[in-house]
């Protein structure tokens, strides 16, 4: 497709976080990655939920006993090591994750040091690729609906948070929950750490109310907002039944045209 999009000098490592479950999370991770990747950018994808959608639409595997983030945050396995190459997208790369994980927030309670757990394995992966020449451009890690231990060391290993807002009366309650939870572990354990991208879901164009959220959410956090807001769409729902991203599924989708526009967006904004 050509280069179009600018790529960024560092690494940007992208936190997908809302507590919020169904809001688009997942198929956010996955599609910007895709659609940036399409441009030509290097990409990791972190699973860092338990229930591995974001591998399911990577179409990776991540059945129980496989490999993935659970060896690198518990037991400290180099992420080297638990990388999947992902066939649809030349350029993404996944540590998936297994059920495992869903253990994972009881165990990481008696482990020293338990926040930077994913910080730790990250830096030293970030580190060796550039030594080697092999620098990724982004790094996405896909967060579970809650605001426990797993969220909180995501938090700690990014340096910009995107949060996928569904464009819902109750999204906006949930919003003000999370921003008290970032500025926690700003104060605490990142202070470098930037809600920099705010993405609008589920954006029902023929409603009152979508456009109520929108202008709130607009008004409220200026121009952190992407102009891009990614419709209701059955193929972006279709997409990870078949192990795909919408990009791969239906291109020419609107809710392929909307990830591609939203991708470009974050790409034009290399603040790193």
């Amino acid at each position: 497709m050509g280069r179009e999009f600018p790529l960024p000098a560092e690494t940007r490592v992208f936190v997908v976080a809302n507590q919020k479950g169904g809001v688009g999370k997942t198929t956010t991770t996955v599609n910007v990655a895709a659609g940036l990747a399409l441009y030509g950018a290097r990409i990791l994808v972190i699973d860092l939920d338990p229930q591995g959608n974001a591998s399911t639409a990577l179409g990776i595997e991540h059945s129980e006993g496989t490999p993935g983030i659970y060896e690198a945050v518990i037991e400290g396995e180099p992420l080297s090591k638990l990388l999947a190459p992902c066939a649809e997208h030349p350029g993404i790369m996944v540590v998936p994750a297994t059920i495992d994980l869903a253990g994972a927030e009881i165990e990481l309670v008696s482990i020293v040091a338990r926040e930077s757990r994913l910080k730790k394995a990250l830096d030293a992966h970030l580190a060796e690729t550039e030594a080697a020449g092999e620098k990724y451009d982004y790094v996405f890690i896909d967060c579970p609906p809650s605001l426990g231990l797993l969220t909180v060391n995501a938090l700690t290993a990014a340096r910009e948070v995107l949060v996928p807002i569904q464009s819902e009366y109750y999204a906006l309650e949930g919003l003000s929950q999370l921003l008290r939870h970032i500025d926690m572990v700003k104060s605490h354990l990142n202070p470098t750490l930037d809600v920099s991208t705010i993405l609008l879901t589920m954006y029902d164009a023929r409603t009152k109310l979508a456009g109520e959220v929108a202008a709130e959410v607009r008004g409220h956090f200026q121009d952190a907002v992407l102009r891009t807001a990614v419709p209701r769409s059955v193929r972006i729902s279709e997409a990870p039944s078949h192990g795909q991203t919408v990009l791969a599924y239906d291109p020419a989708s609107a809710g392929a045209l909307s990830y591609l526009e939203a991708s470009r967006e974050i790409a034009m904004r290399n603040n790193a």
